[in-house]
């Protein structure tokens, strides 16, 4: 039986990452007539609610234990190495929902723009963030495309990715940058290939309340200005995507918690003696292939591997005594949860609802890694929110960014070593299932395509081709 050629609906699905009910208010006034339009349901969370495995959700309809993005990243057993933020698509396992709906209709496209895992995948264009780097050690910032050609066109209309604000202490703060540049820039990327190429499907990724509402906490007083921002960016890309005869589908991957007792989970392991630590220049490292039980830090759950079965019941007793620590999921836990795949920890600790883990294993702030004060997503064993702040104990912080910049610039190679290691800065965080709905994800969409109850993080897979395909 052959494809049956049939009218779509062209949607935009405009991921605004961290939105929950307890962000709509006063501030956002375009997305509150937007929802008045449409429907609004709850998105039971991805288990872990995280960047990666709730985009892969959706993307798969699966779970972790089918598609095998158990977090944000995850100790490679074979290799015996730590990767956080791998790009390849390759690493998602199954189906994903553009190739389902080429199957469909032959004419079908999908843009995806800076979702996640944006490398080499089957979508038709794609723009990622991807940095350059020379044999001389430098980073160069940049963005990978598909088709390569897009790359330097876009850059000639809309500027250079505005990279530095995308992570670190100038994401969503005052710096160079407006404290929203990288969001617009992306929703100009939106529109940019919306007119270039009228794609069926576009995805698109607005970051900006993921850094206030971690770097602040969803209760500061300044996090109103970010909801306004976001409002006004999400409310242009609708009036100008309604303008093409495009639905927008808005959703989110998380909400975000107010947090306040960082948990050092490898700071009790080496206590234990479980740890192997390297001295390298007199510098700590963390050698997981040697240790006996280390963890891996995502947001508020932590993946614990176990390298010496002997004791796994002792870590698991040791974690549990732990105040902060909610659950810990062992075998038939993981199962329940969807996570049983051969990349997750042996454990899975889940964090109270004020309490986070951190991946920081060393006991001596002088001996701790060089990468620890840098912003360096790949290097480190675990996710560090601290990245958001520059450390308070640095005089004149800015002339100190701008000279290292500048000795950059000259060729010299810098250490930008200007973030603290002091995670009781942090102030929001997320990845366990919220105590409250008001912290749970969101979607909006056509009233026709939403159920009455909350909707599970797998069903937004054929929530998302019903919109398309439902005529």
């Amino acid at each position: 039986m052959g494809v049956v050629n049939r009218r779509v609906n062209r949607t935009a699905v405009i991921n605004i990452v961290g939105l929950s009910d307890s962000c709509l208010g006063p501030a956002t006034p375009r997305l509150n007539q937007f929802i008045s339009r449409n429907a609004k349901s709850h998105i039971t969370p991805a288990f872990p609610a995280v960047t990666c495995t709730a985009q892969s959700n959706y993307l798969t309809g699966r779970t972790p234990a089918k598609h095998g993005i158990v977090g944000n990243g995850w100790y490679h057993r074979e290799l015996a190495e730590v990767q956080f933020w791998k790009q390849s698509n390759h690493v998602v396992h199954g189906r994903k929902i553009w190739d389902d709906l080429r199957a469909q209709d032959p004419g079908f496209t999908c843009a995806k723009l800076f979702w996640w895992y944006n490398m080499y995948s089957t979508a038709d264009y794609s723009i990622t963030p991807r940095p350059m780097y020379p044999a001389d050690g430098r980073k160069v910032f940049d963005i990978y495309t598909q088709p390569f050609s897009i790359r330097f066109e876009i850059k000639k209309e809309l500027g250079e990715f505005p990279f530095p604000a995308f992570w670190g202490p100038a994401a969503g703060a005052k710096s160079k940058f407006a404290p929203d540049e990288v969001s617009k820039w992306i929703a100009g990327s939106a529109k940019w290939i919306e007119q270039k190429y009228r794609p069926t499907l576009s995805l698109i990724y607005l970051p900006h309340l993921d850094y206030n509402l971690q770097r602040l906490g969803p209760n500061h007083s300044q996090i109103q200005d970010d909801y306004g921002r976001i409002d006004a960016i999400a409310g242009d890309l609708i009036a100008f995507f309604e303008s093409r005869g495009v639905q927008s589908v808005i959703l989110s991957e998380y909400g975000i918690s107010a947090v306040s007792n960082p948990l050092h989970l490898n700071r009790l392991f080496r206590e234990k003696g479980w740890l192997t630590i390297k001295d390298e220049l007199g510098l700590e490292l963390l050698d997981c292939g040697a240790s006996k039980a280390f963890a891996v830090a995502d947001h508020q759950i932590a993946h614990i591997y176990v390298n010496d079965l002997s004791i796994l019941n002792q870590v698991r007793d040791t974690v549990g005594k732990i105040n902060g620590v909610e659950q810990i999921l062992g075998l038939e836990d993981k199962k329940k949860f969807g996570i049983d795949h051969e990349r997750a920890g042996d454990l899975i600790a889940i964090a109270g609802e004020r309490s986070w883990f951190t991946y920081y294993y060393w006991e001596d702030d002088t001996k701790a890694p060089d990468f620890a004060r840098t912003v360096d997503i790949h290097r480190k064993p675990g996710y560090d929110p601290v990245e958001l702040f520059i450390d308070p104990k640095i005089n004149l912080p800015l002339a100190k960014v701008a000279l290292k910049l500048l000795r950059k610039k000259l060729g010299f190679r810098v250490l930008m070593d200007v973030i603290p290691l002091d995670a009781t800065l942090v102030r929001g965080s997320h990845g366990r299932l919220p105590s409250s709905t008001k912290e749970y994800p969101i979607l909006v969409a056509p009233k026709k395509l939403l159920p009455d109850k909350a909707i599970d993080s797998t069903a937004i897979y054929s929530t998302l081709k019903n919109a398309i395909l439902n005529s």
